[in-house]
């Protein structure tokens, strides 16, 4: 850094850049985690979410790839769980910031209306421990953390994988 004033155009290009996505965890009325398995990689389990698009907020995304993934209009409070950052990697050219927010309990006739679309082949309910020998270590890691920071009221900070 020189130490100058740099116009936005020119300051943007020496910081990190990231993107974003946003995504919306809900259990059923058992406590059970409310997750959909991904189309491209069978063995990834995921809440309904995905990236921002251009002027959305976290918030928005989150309620926008609900309803595309799932089908729900989630319309409840904005409480966030946790934030979500990875880092650089092999197969992504910048860090990626995500915004898990709770969704809170679906009843029996909610997931009974759950339509997926062609980017997830299923969706499943099962206990935290349940997921442990269907999840690859690190989602299951960010799938406790959430969960405890559900029950605890604390929001999650996670980093990695």
């Amino acid at each position: 850094m020189t130490g100058r004033w740099l116009p936005p155009e020119e300051y943007i290009e020496t910081i990190a850049r990231a993107t974003s996505y946003a995504c919306l965890y809900f259990t059923d009325t058992a406590g059970r985690p409310f997750q959909l398995r991904s189309r491209d990689e069978a063995e990834v389990w995921q809440w309904p979410g995905g990236n921002l698009e251009h002027g959305e907020t976290p918030w928005e995304g989150a309620r926008r790839e609900c309803l595309e993934e799932t089908g729900i209009d989630f319309r409840g409070p904005r409480r966030l769980l946790g934030v979500h950052f990875l880092p650089r990697r092999t197969r992504w050219p910048v860090n990626h910031i995500g915004f898990i927010f709770d969704g809170g309990e679906l009843t029996d006739v909610q997931l009974a209306r759950v339509r997926l679309t062609d980017e997830h082949t299923e969706w499943r309910v099962a206990t935290v421990e349940g997921w442990r020998g269907q999840m690859r270590p690190d989602g299951f890691a960010r799938l406790d953390a959430i969960s405890t920071a559900r029950a605890t009221g604390a929001v999650a900070y996670l980093e990695g994988a």
